[in-house]
């Protein structure tokens, strides 16, 4: 039983990883219907964990279940926008705060995550502006860890697919938002560096204003 009930759970965790990391970042997946069938190929599972995914998906808010019609995949509003930017702030503030305080910067992986960004072509197309995004999460999420409070981190980490889906969306908006990005990205962690917390807030409050505005602009 042990070992059945195991696979079930790898299965599960297996799509659900998945359907994170692939399927909901692509911003042409908003506003669809998914199909399990085509899902569980793709991934090379039952049925059942795919469905079973889904329903953890749901209880994040990601997917919505319609009767009859299977797996919807809800467009993110203007007032999600707005509400990810300012959780992510309260967040990132209060991370900054503590990593300043207690000396536990991570300035050497927060550069290298920032070097790495910088690296890519300067024309983003659809894979590399989400490869782009998944390296700019990495940067504020290597901020949250460092705080060193597991529950913000987990619930951080979170904010992962939606935090792609709206930066993609920024950088396609805003053609030159990828340089500016980076820059925005260097202010933040120089003031960190610095030990200054005031000086950091200000950067992450201007770099999450500035990507609220571009997105609820149209």
């Amino acid at each position: 039983m042990r070992k059945s009930s195991g696979t079930a759970a790898s299965g599960r965790e297996k799509a659900y990883a998945y359907l994170r990391e692939n399927i909901l970042i692509d911003p042409d997946v908003q506003g669809k219907f998914l199909n399990e069938q085509e899902l569980a190929a793709e991934i090379g599972v039952s049925r059942t964990p795919v469905r079973e995914a889904l329903l953890l998906l749901v209880s994040d808010g990601l997917v919505e279940l319609i009767p009859q019609r299977g797996a919807y995949v809800p467009p993110v509003t203007g007032r999600e926008m707005s509400e990810l930017m300012e959780l992510r702030g309260v967040l990132e503030s209060h991370a900054a705060r503590l990593v300043i305080e207690q000396r536990r910067v991570p300035a050497k992986t927060m550069q290298d995550t920032l070097d790495q960004q910088a690296r890519l072509p300067e024309q983003l197309n659809a894979e590399a502006a989400q490869e782009f995004i998944r390296l700019d999460t990495l940067f504020h999420q290597l901020l949250i860890d460092a705080a060193g409070n597991e529950l913000i981190s987990r619930t951080y980490s979170k904010l992962h697919v939606r935090q792609i889906l709206v930066g993609v969306s920024a950088l396609f908006r805003a053609g030159d938002r990828r340089g500016k990005v980076c820059a925005e990205h260097q202010d933040i962690l120089d003031a960190l560096v610095s030990g200054d917390a005031a000086k950091a807030q200000e950067a992450i409050d201007h770099h999450l204003a500035v990507t609220r505005d571009i997105l609820l602009r149209t």
